[in-house]
C-alpha cells in the first residue's frame, strides 16, 4: 500500500491533519465553539467551489472565506440567544454561494465531490507541503499561546482576573480555527468536518480531565480514525470520509458507555 506514492502523501497529509484537529479540538469543546465550526465548513465549501470557479487549489480558497469570516461570524453568533439564527442564516448563504459558484464553473461535478466530501487520496505533493507548513504554523502559534489559551478555555473568570484579554485571545483561536478547518476539510471534506475537530476531543473528555491528557488522547483517537479510515478505503475502494465518521463515532459511543460505566461504580 505505502509503496504508491499517493497513499504516502494521504498517511503523511492525514498525519498532520490528526494532530491539529486534535489539538484544537479540545479547546473547541472547552469554548463551546462546535457550532462555529459546523458554519465554517459550511463557509469553506463556498470558498472551495469559488476556488474550482476562480481556478485557484480549494484550499486556498477555504483560508480565503474562511479566515476572513471567522471573526465576524464568531462575533456574531457570540450570544446563545441568537446563535441558531446565526448559523442558519450564513450556513444559508454560504451554500447557496457555493452553488452559484459551481455552477458558473467550467468543472466537472467531480469537483463538487472532492470538497464536499475530501479527497485526500489525490493530494499532490505540493498541497501535501502546504498543508504541513500550514499545520506547523497553527503549532507554532498554539505552543505561543497555550498557557493563555488554557486558562481563558477552562477558567474563564480566573483568565480575566489575572487580567488574560480574552477578545485577543478568541481572535487568534478563531483564526486558528479557520485555519484547522480549510487543512481538515482536505480529507474529510467541508461537510463532515466537525467529525475530526469535535467528535476526538469530545471522546477523550470522558477518560481524562486534564487538558495535556485530553490533547494526547483527542490526537490518538483522530489518528486512529484517519489512519485506519484510509486503510480500509484503499481495501474496499469506498470514500475514506465514511470510514473515518464511523470510526470516530464508535470511539465517541465507547467513550460515553465507559463514562457512564464509570459513573455507575
Amino acid at each position: 500500500m505505502l509503496t504508491l506514492s499517493f497513499m504516502r502523501h494521504a498517511f503523511v497529509a492525514s498525519t498532520f491533519i490528526a494532530v491539529i484537529s486534535g489539538i484544537i479540538g479540545v479547546f473547541v469543546v472547552a469554548r463551546n465553539l462546535s457550532f462555529l465550526t459546523h458554519t465554517l465548513s459550511e463557509i469553506g465549501f463556498a470558498g472551495g467551489a469559488f476556488a474550482v470557479f476562480a481556478g485557484w487549489s480549494a484550499l486556498n480558497g477555504m483560508i480565503l472565506f474562511t479566515m476572513l469570516s471567522s471573526v465576524i461570524v464568531g462575533q456574531m453568533s457570540i450570544k446563545e440567544s441568537r446563535r441558531e439564527a446565526v448559523i442558519s442564516a450564513v450556513s444559508a448563504l454560504f451554500i447557496g454561494m457555493g452553488i452559484l459558484f459551481l455552477s458558473l464553473s467550467s468543472q466537472s461535478a467531480s469537483s463538487a465531490t472532492s470538497i464536499l466530501f475530501g479527497s485526500v487520496v489525490g493530494i499532490s505533493l505540493n498541497e501535501v507541503w502546504q498543508l504541513v507548513y500550514l499545520s506547523i504554523l497553527v503549532l507554532i502559534v498554539l505552543l505561543l499561546m497555550y498557557r493563555r489559551l488554557k486558562f481563558d478555555s477552562f477558567d474563564v473568570i480566573g483568565a480575566r482576573v489575572s487580567g488574560i484579554n480574552g477578545t485577543v485571545i478568541s481572535v487568534i483561536f478563531l483564526l486558528l480555527l479557520a485555519l484547522s478547518v480549510s487543512v481538515a476539510a482536505q480529507i474529510v471534506g467541508s461537510l463532515l468536518i466537525f467529525i475530526l475537530l469535535t467528535l476526538p476531543a469530545a471522546s477523550a473528555k470522558y477518560f481524562t480531565h486534564g487538558v495535556a491528557k485530553m490533547i494526547v488522547l483527542a490526537i490518538l483517537f483522530a489518528l486512529l480514525g484517519t489512519w485506519l479510515g484510509l486503510f480500509l478505503g484503499y481495501l474496499t475502494d469506498w470514500p475514506v470520509s465514511f470510514f473515518i465518521a464511523v470510526i470516530e463515532v464508535v470511539i465517541y459511543v465507547t467513550a460515553i458507555t465507559y463514562g457512564k460505566f464509570v459513573e455507575a461504580n
